[in-house]
């Protein structure tokens, strides 16, 4: 008897937690991950962290379910890139519009420290708390570079660089001591774009006057009873106050459940048909390199390795159920060689099908490279994009190694055969081949954007010479066709294609776990992008195996510290 009444007990509260209205939650205390797990490494990394197509999927069906009745969000102290932000913000303005509840809440939007962005993404919420003891960051917006051109000449380290055009200044930091005036002009202007949607998203978030919002970002930072005061949040609490409250705006037994776990839920609910047609999403991050994607065993980010995009690209070119391709690209560029593959096959895509590139926090260089043959570009205001051109060289240690009583010596079987040897510099004719080798990669680089963008070469040269713009500068240049994230960007594929607004999105290529094991046929076989675990990655030192003259990631790189977090 009392076992059955156990068992009545258990399937009532199942059908209590069926109907009660329900709490989404999003924590952001680890950050966010832009795509499912491409390698082992990756999977075990990010088994914390939710995906960011989860979230926006869920919020979006979220906006349309009856018991969903708010959303509230832990914002962490994990800093999440600036186009990120927005994407999560234009995502939850969306569902504050359906006429559900939203609450931001934070142990503190900085703690002793710059957090303009994560307090910007907190001020698109109806209800904004602080914990007591918490502050509010608003500082602004700063890019700062270090030059170690005295340091390294201190130690008889050289650098000899060439550089197509004025702009591209990643080389900037080995071969000059300040900002020449085109890196200042571009830098102040990218800090002037993003302080003005900064503003702009604040003003309209805590409907204030965006000249008072400019105010306190000058007065900023504020300790919790200053930023009360100032209107930018509206109480504080701890986490357990917020939460009661925002269970008991809700009614009834309200429960919790994070937005990812709804939204998968609901796929494994629908059971999509593996037949019906629908588009695909390809998955582009990190340094463009050539062979294959993966992460190193040393951490940092992961690589886009041109084997593995290409061949999803060509797997999903040839998938009959497949009626659109979004390319979703965040990197800051790399291997011009690996770029030019990936672009041609976006090239040979789009003769059969639409291609739509979503542009995340950095599709920069190389990154627009892979990207401008796309139909339609789709950047947020705050991605950073363009740096269309190219630098070279190497570092000269011939110096260092006399001062620390190293000898080198050379057997050459050819003029230039030690022409990238780090402890001479470049001869009259070495240059020669260096410049028609930059020409040759900026010469192709810019007409292939004059090609894909319908523009002069003229004109794209103008807006090329490696200077980087932000998506809002860049939409006003043609350079991106809208301002939007990645939901945006799968409406247009919809769109483009003929397809229903609720056709089905596969990240491809979807490969079957024994698929894994017994490896591609060949490099048309859908398995052919996998990624790996690449033991020849330096990971987290990537940079500073660059500054100590390492192997680079490629000419078309931007610069690291052009993050904006």
């Amino acid at each position: 008897m009392d076992a059955g009444k156990a068992i009545f007990e258990t399937v009532d509260k199942l059908r209590q937690r069926r109907t009660a209205p329900l709490v989404l939650e999003l924590d952001l205390t680890e950050g966010l991950t832009e795509g499912p797990p491409t390698d082992p490494l990756s999977a075990v990394l990010s088994m914390r962290k939710p995906r960011l197509s989860d979230v926006l999927a869920g919020l979006k069906r979220g906006r349309g379910d009856s018991r969903v009745k708010a959303l509230v969000v832990k914002i962490g102290g994990n800093p999440l890139g600036l186009a990120v932000v927005q994407e999560l913000r234009q995502a939850v303005t969306r569902f504050r519009a359906s006429g559900k509840l939203t609450v931001a809440f934070s142990e503190t939007y900085g703690e002793f420290g710059n957090g303009t962005v994560p307090y910007y993404l907190a001020s698109a919420f109806e209800r904004v708390y602080l914990q007591p003891s918490g502050d509010v960051g608003l500082t602004g917006v700063a890019l700062e570079q270090r030059f170690v051109k005295g340091a390294l000449g201190k130690l008889g380290v050289g650098y000899e660089m060439g550089q197509r055009h004025e702009y591209k200044t990643a080389a900037n930091t080995f071969t000059q001591d300040h900002m020449t005036e085109p890196h200042r002009e571009s830098m102040e202007r990218i800090v002037e774009s993003v302080v003005d949607q900064v503003v702009a998203g604040i003003a309209e978030g805590r409907r204030l006057d965006p000249a008072k919002v400019r105010e306190l970002i000058d007065r900023g930072p504020f300790i919790g009873s200053e930023a009360v005061e100032a209107g930018l949040v509206d109480g504080l609490a701890y986490r357990d106050e917020v939460y009661d409250e925002v269970k008991k705006a809700a009614g009834g037994e309200a429960h919790l459940q994070y937005v990812s776990r709804y939204a998968r839920a609901a796929v494994v609910r629908k059971l999509p048909n593996p037949t019906a047609d629908g588009v695909a999403l390809v998955q582009g991050h990190g340094q463009i390199r050539m062979g294959r994607s993966g992460r190193s065993p040393l951490g940092g980010g992961g690589a886009m390795g041109s084997d593995t995009v290409s061949a999803a690209l060509r797997a999903a070119r040839r998938d009959d159920h497949v009626k659109a391709v979004v390319f979703r690209v965040d990197s800051p560029g790399g291997s011009y060689v690996a770029s030019d593959t990936v672009w041609r096959e976006v090239v040979l895509t789009r003769k059969v099908k639409p291609v739509i590139v979503s542009m995340g926090d950095l599709a920069a260089s190389g990154g627009y490279f892979v990207s401008m043959a796309a139909d339609v570009i789709v950047a947020q205001p705050g991605t950073l994009t363009g740096s269309i051109g190219v630098f070279g060289g190497k570092p000269v240690l011939s110096e260092l190694l006399e001062r620390i009583g190293v000898n080198s010596e050379l057997v050459a079987g050819g003029a230039n055969a030690g022409m990238f040897s780090t402890t001479r510099g470049f001869s009259p004719e070495q240059w020669e081949r260096v410049n028609a080798w930059l020409d040759r990669i900026y010469d192709d680089f810019v007409g292939k954007v004059a090609q894909s963008r319908d523009l002069t070469r003229e004109r794209a040269h103008e807006l090329a010479r490696g200077r980087v713009w932000t998506g809002a500068d860049a939409r006003e240049r043609g350079l991106v066709d809208e301002l939007g994230g990645l939901e945006d960007a799968l409406a247009v594929a919809r769109r483009r294609a003929g397809l229903a607004e609720d056709a089905p999105v596969r990240i491809y290529p979807r490969i079957h776990p024994l698929e894994r094991l017994r490896g591609a046929e060949s490099s048309e076989d859908k398995a052919a992008a996998l990624a790996r675990v690449r033991i020849d990655a330096w990971g987290p030192l990537a940079r500073l195996s660059a500054e100590l003259g390492l192997p680079a990631a490629g000419p078309l790189a931007l610069p690291g510290w052009y993050a904006i977090r």
